[in-house]
């Protein structure tokens, strides 16, 4: 088992969502959060005066899937929330050691 991080722009989440459910994921969590990467922000000019931003606005998407499904999950996300400019975001990718469903106290794959 898998878990998938996705830290993407948030008008992409539609699109990020639908794709991740057309290959079967059938549950995520999403956050909104703030950050910055290798561009540190960027400058905006407000009312003649110029201003840093150093956390621009971004989604946080958490997906736990098997590991046979890993290859195809990211290549939904990378496809979804590909816009060709700085700030796409990145995919992280860690194991899960274990999974358990509260309600009914499934394990494992079955849990997800």
């Amino acid at each position: 088992m898998k878990l998938i991080t996705a830290i993407i722009k948030p008008f992409k989440l539609d699109e990020v969502r639908e794709a991740l459910s057309a290959i079967g994921v059938q549950g995520v969590t999403v956050t909104e959060v703030k950050g910055f990467g290798r561009q540190r922000g960027h400058t905006e000019l407000y009312r003649g005066a110029e201003y840093v931003v150093d956390f621009l606005p971004k989604v946080k998407i958490e997906a736990a899937v098997t590991s046979e499904m890993l290859d195809s999950a990211i290549e939904a996300i990378e496809k979804a929330a590909r816009t060709g400019k700085i700030g796409d975001g990145k995919i992280f990718v860690t194991n899960l050691e274990q999974t358990v469903r509260i309600r009914t106290g499934e394990t494992g794959n079955e849990a997800i």
